[in-house]
Order: C-alpha cells, then sequence, then structure tokens
C-alpha cells in the first residue's frame, strides 16, 4: 500500500472516530440533561398509562418552571432509587392536601376535577388528618387510586422539585397509543 493510501485510510478512520465520539457525547448529553426513555411498569396510572407503555420523559422543563396541578411526574422511589415511580401531582407547595370520604379535598375544597381517580379512594393514609405541603413539597397520587402506593403512603411520601427525574412527555409504545401525553 502507498504512503498516500495509507493516509487517506488513517484519515477516513480518524474521522470515523471523531464522528462516534460526537454521537456518543450527544447522546449522553440528552439522556443527562433533556429526555430519557422509561417504561411503566404496573397499573397505579391506569387508565391514562398501562403496564408496558415505553415513555420519552422531559428532564428539561423543570430547571426552567415549576411543577405545575396534574403533571405527570417520573420520580425515583425514595426506598431505592433504581426503581422509578410514575404519578400525578396533585397538590402543590403550601397547599393542604386531606382526603375524606374517598375524595381530595386541597385547602379545605374538594378537587372538582380530579378525574383522574375513577374511584372513591378506600386508604387515605397520610392524608387522613390533612398534610400541609411545604415550600418545595408535592403530593402525588397515582390515576388507579386504589392501586397505587403514592404520597399518602410514608415510604413514599411528598416529593421535592429536586426529586423529580421529568415530566412523562411522549407515549413511543405501543405504537397505535404513540403521541404527546395529555397532563390535563
Amino acid at each position: 500500500m502507498s504512503e498516500k493510501k495509507k493516509k487517506s485510510v488513517m484519515r477516513e478512520l480518524l474521522g470515523w472516530i471523531i464522528y462516534v465520539g460526537i454521537i456518543i457525547v450527544i447522546t449522553y448529553l440528552i439522556i443527562t440533561f433533556v429526555g430519557v426513555r422509561t417504561r411503566v411498569s404496573g397499573h397505579s396510572m391506569e387508565t391514562t398509562l398501562s403496564d408496558g407503555d415505553n415513555l420519552i420523559v422531559d428532564k428539561i422543563s423543570y430547571r426552567f418552571r415549576d411543577p405545575s396541578r396534574f403533571d405527570i411526574i417520573v420520580f425515583p422511589y425514595p426506598q431505592d432509587k433504581k426503581i422509578h415511580y410514575i404519578k400525578r401531582i396533585v397538590g402543590l407547595p403550601g397547599e393542604t392536601i386531606q382526603i375524606i370520604d374517598g375524595e381530595t379535598y386541597i385547602n379545605n375544597q374538594r378537587l372538582e376535577s380530579d378525574i383522574y381517580g375513577y374511584e372513591k379512594m378506600t386508604f387515605a393514609g397520610t392524608a387522613e388528618d390533612g398534610i400541609t405541603l411545604g415550600e418545595d413539597e408535592y403530593f402525588v397520587l397515582g390515576d388507579n387510586r386504589n392501586h397505587s402506593a403514592d404520597s399518602r403512603y410514608p415510604n413514599v411520601g411528598v416529593l421535592h422539585k429536586e426529586d423529580m427525574t421529568g415530566k412523562a412527555w411522549i407515549r413511543i409504545y405501543p405504537f397505535n397509543k404513540f403521541g404527546v401525553i395529555k397532563h390535563e
């Protein structure tokens, strides 16, 4: 092989190595700061999300704004950070959440638009006597209220903004349900 051909092959190889390196760096930045894929495991968010749904989680929005009521969020389970939960924000900082006769009350007002939990809750947990959220605390519930480990349970508890991985953004699988996830 001539010297000129060797340089050409080396230049081509170096170009490919740089290209692959750039792709790896971009992928890392996207996964770390922008979005990540997650899979729904369980039935706590039925009928909004189903077991086996694959989602893209928006990790960047909450860097610029605070979470809103009814946002569907992903967060690590406090007892095992490798396990991630997906729930809906119901209570916002400074509010008092109470569950009375299976209904959610915020600051003594029944949550009229609590359409996500179709059944009355049979377990009020920590919200039975009311829980007042601190400056950076959020109360979350699964849409399938009677089959969800959420803020009513001490092992989950209230969340802080920094605890949230991000907001569920797009369902990518199953393909027949592909699309942006509606939060309200």
